[in-house]
C-alpha cells in the first residue's frame, strides 16, 4: 500500500499526514528543534498557545524559509522553501473562548508566529461546560472567510460536541485533533469524523511512550525490522490519520519519518486493534474547563 506523504482537508487545503508536535517543547528549544525537523523533512508543525513556544515556531521557520519579509537564512534549507512549504498549525486556549477572545487570541498567536496567514486553527478543547465554544467557532469562520486561516478545526471535540457546533456552524470542522494511540483508538469518533468529512488528526500517537513497550508492538517492530514507533505511525497512516509525534532530537526525528516504505498487514492491522483499552494519556475533554 503506497501511501501518499499529504492529506486533503474538506476545503481543498493540503496537509502532511506526520507533522512535528511541539507540545511541552520548552520555548528556549523550540526554534532549535523546528530547524532540525525542517533539515529532516518535516513541513506540518502543531503548536499551542498554551504550550508558550509560538514564537521559537517562527524563529526556527523564518530561519530556513525564505518567506518573513525575505528573511535569509543558514543552513542547507536556505533559500529553498517558501511560506507555501510550511503548514503551521495553532490553537486557541480555554481561557480565550468566545468571539471577541478568540478574536485577540489570534492576533496574539500570529504576532508571537511572525506569520502573515495561518493555516489552521483549531479550539484547543471544547470546555463544553462555559458554553463558548460556538462563538469561538464562529470567530474562526470570520477570520477563515478573510483569509487569515486556511482552514479550521477543533480540537478533543466528542460526537456530542461536533452535533451541537455543526447545528450552528457554517464551516464544517477540516480537522478534529484528538487523543489517539492503540491503547485508545476511538472507533466511534473516527466514524464519525468520515461521515461528516473530517480529518483525525492523532495527538499522542504514541501514548506518551507508554505504548511503545507493548509486546505485541515489540513483536511487529521485531517482524518488520522497525522501531516501535515507526510500527505504531505507520498504524496511523494505514488508518488514514494525521499524527504529530514529538521528538527531541535529529535522530528521533528522522526516525519517524522512515514509515513510507514498507506495510502493514492486514493481520497486523487487526492485532493492533486488538490493543484498545480505553486508556488515556491525558484528560477526558468532559473533564477540561
Amino acid at each position: 500500500m503506497k501511501i501518499s506523504p499529504r492529506l486533503t482537508l474538506n476545503n481543498g487545503v493540503m496537509i502532511d499526514r506526520l507533522g512535528f508536535g511541539l507540545y511541552k517543547v520548552p520555548p528556549a528549544e523550540a526554534a532549535g528543534l523546528v530547524t532540525m525537523a525542517l533539515e529532516a523533512g518535516y513541513r506540518h508543525f502543531d503548536t499551542a498557545s498554551m504550550y508558550g513556544n509560538e514564537t521559537g515556531v517562527g524563529k526556527g521557520i523564518g530561519a530556513l524559509s525564505a518567506f518573513g519579509g525575505g528573511a535569509g537564512g543558514s543552513g542547507e534549507l536556505a533559500g529553498t522553501l517558501t511560506r507555501q512549504d510550511v503548514f503551521v498549525t495553532t490553537k486557541v486556549w480555554n481561557d480565550d473562548h468566545g468571539y471577541d477572545a478568540t478574536m485577540r487570541a489570534f492576533d496574539t498567536s500570529m504576532s508571537n508566529l511572525g506569520l502573515d496567514y495561518l493555516d489552521l486553527y483549531l479550539i484547543h478543547w471544547p470546555c463544553a461546560k462555559r458554553g463558548l465554544f460556538t462563538g469561538t467557532y464562529r470567530a474562526m469562520e470570520t477570520l477563515y472567510r478573510e483569509g487569515r486561516v486556511r482552514a479550521i478545526g477543533v480540537s478533543n471535540f466528542q460526537p456530542e460536541h461536533l452535533d451541537f457546533l455543526l447545528e450552528k456552524a457554517e464551516v464544517v470542522p477540516a480537522v478534529n485533533q484528538i487523543e489517539l494511540h492503540p491503547w485508545l483508538q476511538q472507533e466511534q469518533l473516527r466514524e464519525k469524523h468520515a461521515a461528516l468529512g473530517i480529518r483525525t488528526e492523532a495527538w499522542s500517537p504514541l501514548g506518551r511512550g507508554q505504548v511503545l513497550a507493548d509486546p505485541v508492538i515489540l513483536a511487529l517492530a521485531a517482524e518488520h525490522e522497525r522501531t516501535p514507533a515507526q510500527i505504531i505511525l505507520r498504524w496511523h497512516l494505514q488508518l488514514g490519520q494525521i499524527a504529530i509525534p514529538k521528538a527531541s532530537s535529529s535522530a528521533r526525528l528522522r526516525e519517524n519519518r522512515g514509515i513510507f516504505d514498507f506495510e502493514l498487514s492486514a493481520t497486523d492491522l487487526a492485532d493492533i486493534a486488538g490493543l484498545e483499552r480505553g486508556f488515556r494519556t491525558g484528560s477526558h475533554p468532559d473533564n477540561v474547563t
